[in-house]
């Protein structure tokens, strides 16, 4: 069976003042069960990677498949449809429905695609965030961290075949993040395809495989990543690769 995400040389160029290359020719395979961290300095390119994975952003040359589905030469609705059937997201920004409660925000993605929400592991993933207190609250009752964990648990209630998350414990307490990295884990061990973009050696160390890029490249896939290794490769990279104020707010 064909990995769930496969990008060959991949490549995103921004015009601009100079241009920008985001990604230089990438080649990866994400396989089905697989939980991959995606790390790098700032500006390696590790949102675009993900966001052309996705099919968020078209790549200027290369070619991303997903869910066993080429992405080239699709509309915007036909992208918007693929995602809901199979991708799941966890964004720094929460995209909540503000007049929804945090359960009906939880199961709005499974109703979107006319399936009935799963209410048993509905319930157990809330619960798992720290939420099972405030199902019938709405985003605005909620704190920022709060907030995040609901997005969270939409992203896993829908058991999608992928879940692209990027940087997901940033706002969340330690006990909470652990919690949040655990149930990712539990997902790829049940044939869910995780990738998840972070700067945090701790989160990484969840991972099956730290996958490093710099400058748009792929320089290193570290399987079992330990999160002082991990640290170890980052503060490495962040030597040998100059500060680019510029391009890190268009690669990131």
């Amino acid at each position: 069976m064909n990995p769930p995400v496969q990008l060959r040389d991949v490549a995103k160029r921004y015009s601009g003042a100079g241009g920008v290359t985001a990604l230089a020719g990438v080649t990866v395979d994400f396989p089905e069960g697989s939980f991959t961290a995606v790390m790098g300095p700032s500006g390696s390119g590790k949102s675009t990677l993900l966001h052309c994975a996705a099919g968020l952003d078209e790549p200027s040359s290369g070619t991303v498949t997903l869910v066993g589905v080429p992405l080239a030469g699709k509309d915007e609705t036909a992208l918007t449809r693929l995602r809901r059937e199979h991708v799941a997201f966890v964004f720094q920004s929460y995209n909540l429905m503000p007049a929804l409660t945090v359960w009906q925000n939880v199961t709005l993605p499974a109703r979107l695609a006319g399936h009935r929400p799963d209410r048993n592991w509905t319930r157990q993933v809330i619960e798992r965030v720290g939420l099972g207190d405030r199902v019938r609250h709405r985003p605005g009752q909620l704190s920022g961290g709060q907030q995040q964990r609901v997005a969270i648990a939409r992203a896993l209630a829908t058991r999608a075949a992928v879940t692209f998350a990027d940087e997901p414990t940033g706002a969340l307490d330690t006990a909470t993040a652990r919690e949040v990295l655990l149930l990712l884990q539990q997902l790829a061990h049940a044939g869910q395809t995780v990738v998840m973009v972070t700067h945090d050696p701790v989160a990484a160390s969840y991972a099956d495989n730290a996958l490093f890029l710099v400058d748009g490249q792929i320089v290193e896939l570290l399987p079992n990543p330990a999160a002082d290794v991990v640290a170890d490769r980052l503060a490495g990279l962040a030597q040998r690769t100059p500060s680019r104020a510029a391009d890190s707010e268009v690669r990131r």
